[in-house]
Order: C-alpha cells, then sequence, then structure tokens
C-alpha cells in the first residue's frame, strides 16, 4: 500500500534551524549614546516631540504622491500617531494631570 503524505520531519527544531536564515551578529556603534541617567519621563518627552515631527513631515511628504504610494506613506503616519498617542500616554501615567 502506497502512504498518501510523506513522513513529518526527524524534529521541528532540526527543520526550524533549516529554515530560519543566518543572522551575523551586529555591534551597535557608540557614536549616539542617551546618558543612563535621564529619566523616563524625558526621554518620552523627547520620543513624543520625534513622533509628532514625523508625522507633519510625513504628512508633507504625502501631499507629493499619488495612488498607492501615497496611501502606503498615509498607512505609515496612522502607525506614527499611534506610537505618539502611546508615548503620551505613557508619560499621562508618569505624571497624572
Amino acid at each position: 500500500m502506497i502512504k498518501p503524505t510523506p513522513n513529518p520531519p526527524e524534529s521541528e527544531s532540526v527543520a526550524y534551524t533549516l529554515l530560519t536564515p543566518k543572522i551575523p551578529s551586529h555591534t551597535p556603534s557608540h557614536i549616539f549614546r542617551i546618558a543612563p541617567d535621564i529619566s523616563t519621563e524625558t526621554l518620552l518627552a523627547h520620543a513624543s516631540e520625534s513622533l509628532a515631527s514625523a508625522s507633519v513631515m510625513a504628512s508633507d511628504f504625502a501631499t507629493f504622491l499619488e495612488g498607492s504610494q501615497r496611501c502606503t506613506l498615509l498607512g505609515i503616519v496612522q502607525v506614527i500617531m499611534l506610537s505618539e498617542l502611546a508615548v503620551n500616554r505613557a508619560l499621562d501615567n508618569l505624571d497624572p494631570p
């Protein structure tokens, strides 16, 4: 009798290892650093301002695009805005009004 399906892999880890690409280790550059004594509130405030700036820049750039590229960029703007909302909520949680 012929078996209709092949045997499963010997182990999941072997199959996972075969399918997972090798990623070289990466050592980050130390050119730009954030001082370790900066408070969480300060970090979140700067992140909020950076996200707000990124949102404005991407929105302005979207006016020059058409079609699917514009839709893609506006989707990115929405992700930026949601991130900004999350950071602002974290700031509110640190220092309630």
